[in-house]
Order: structure tokens, then C-alpha cells, then sequence
């Protein structure tokens, strides 16, 4: 069996008859960064939504630091149990929560003890620094403040496993960028094993240790990052491989 953290092996999965992932087999490795780059329609959101649980394939395996967590048509372990933070590119913060409420309620799913949802809670906003907005509600934040809970709010848990779905495309290039490097250090600092959705190849090439092009529901062209430069400039090579 693979070493890898991440791993697909031969997943497909069906819409309607039209094969939407069509058997893609995918390796990620411990506290590695990968970006799926392609346009939209190609597959990367759903792929995402296998790996989270959201969907189930129908044909293939996925596996999870050496857990096989979906096979043909079922999903061996269920999305809670998979250590998984996602952010949605629509955010989805729950509007009637406040920003501390939002990732309260994530470590109250998992039976985390009130004093230490609290510590916790702490933590990881001063971490995206938000802290001082813990007590406010989503509608009254900026854009980009609305990210950084969601991105706290994929944290707080200690996910094993960061699931990023266009998770900056909503935002202007200025605070696209500053978002951006701030993600980039965070996932470097935690060592976070990341799957990145982006349709921006500039993303993709800031961010990324790996970048997999997407075409049809399969894998095209990878990316492979120039290990020499990573921690000077996060910056990615292209190299491609055949079909």
C-alpha cells in the first residue's frame, strides 16, 4: 500500500449517465500542498465532494492517512468521521451564528469539552486574526473577513485533511494576494495536507507544491514544484506528462 495521505485510485463517478470524474487515480502526501486547475465544468468541486463524503463514487476507492473511506457506491466512513475542514466557495457561514457561534458549533459536533471549544476558538481566530470579531455575525463583515472565518472555521477541528473549493474568487486581486500568502504560511506552519480547487493558474502556481490540470473529468498535465525555490517563494515549475 502507498505511503500517500490522500490517496484515489481509479474513481469515477456518474451524473445522469455522463461519467463527471472519470477514473482518477491521485496521490497526496502528508503536509504536501496540491492544486486541481482547470475551468469550470471539469470535474474539481466534485472531486472534492468525494473526498469530503459529500458524494459517493461509483467506481473506485478512496483513502484517507491509510483508511479506505469510500469503495463502489458506498462510503465506508461517513464525512464527520473523516478529519476533513472544507471551505465552500459560497463560504457557507451560518448567518445566525456569530463568528465564534460558527466554529463552536463545528467542535460541539465533535463532543469537544466546553473549556477547551473555548481555548480552541481563541486560538485559531487570532490565528486568522479575527479574533477581535468573535462576537459579530457574518453579515457584518467584510469580504475578506468572511474568509478568514471560514477558514478558521475549517481549522478549528485539527483537521487532518484541508479541502479549499475557489475558495478566493469572490475577492479583488489586492486581497486576493494578501489572503493568498497568509494561506500559504498557515498551511506551511500547521502542515497541512491541502487540495486546492482553482480556476486561476497564478493561484495555483503561488500556493501549490503540485498543481493536476483537469480536462473532462480526468487528470491532464501535472504540475510539479521546484523543491529548490519552495520555501524561498512557493513558487511551481510547470512539467507536463502524457494522457
Amino acid at each position: 500500500m502507498s505511503g500517500a495521505f490522500l490517496r484515489l485510485l481509479e474513481v469515477t463517478k456518474r451524473f445522469d449517465e455522463r461519467s463527471v470524474i472519470d477514473s482518477v487515480s491521485l496521490e497526496l502526501g502528508e503536509g504536501q500542498a496540491m492544486a486541481l486547475l482547470g475551468p469550470s465544468g471539469c470535474g474539481k468541486t466534485t472531486l472534492l465532494r468525494l473526498i469530503a463524503g459529500l458524494e459517493t463514487p461509483d467506481d473506485g476507492e478512496i483513502w484517507i492517512a491509510g483508511q479506505k473511506v469510500a469503495a463502489k457506491r458506498r462510503n465506508t466512513v461517513p464525512p464527520r468521521g473523516r478529519n476533513i475542514g472544507f471551505v465552500f466557495q459560497d463560504l457557507a457561514l451560518w448567518p445566525h451564528l456569530t463568528v465564534a457561534g460558527n466554529l463552536d458549533f463545528v467542535l460541539r459536533s465533535q463532543q469537544w469539552e466546553k473549556r477547551t471549544r473555548k481555548a480552541r476558538i481563541e486560538e485559531v481566530l487570532r490565528m486568522v486574526h479575527m479574533f477581535p470579531h468573535a462576537d459579530k455575525y457574518p453579515s457584518q463583515l467584510s469580504g475578506g473577513e468572511q474568509q478568514r472565518v471560514a477558514i478558521a472555521r475549517a481549522l478549528v477541528a485539527r483537521s487532518q485533511l484541508l479541502l479549499l473549493d475557489e475558495p478566493l474568487s469572490n475577492l479583488d486581486s489586492d486581497l486576493k494576494s494578501t489572503l493568498l500568502e497568509e494561506l500559504s504560511v498557515l498551511q506551511r506552519q500547521l502542515n497541512l495536507t491541502t487540495l486546492y480547487v482553482t480556476h486561476d493558474q497564478s493561484e495555483a502556481t503561488s500556493f501549490a507544491d503540485t498543481i493536476v490540470r483537469m480536462k473532462n473529468g480526468r487528470i491532464g498535465e501535472i504540475v510539479v514544484s521546484d523543491q529548490s525555490k519552495l520555501n524561498a517563494s512557493a513558487k511551481a515549475i510547470l512539467m507536463t506528462c502524457e494522457e
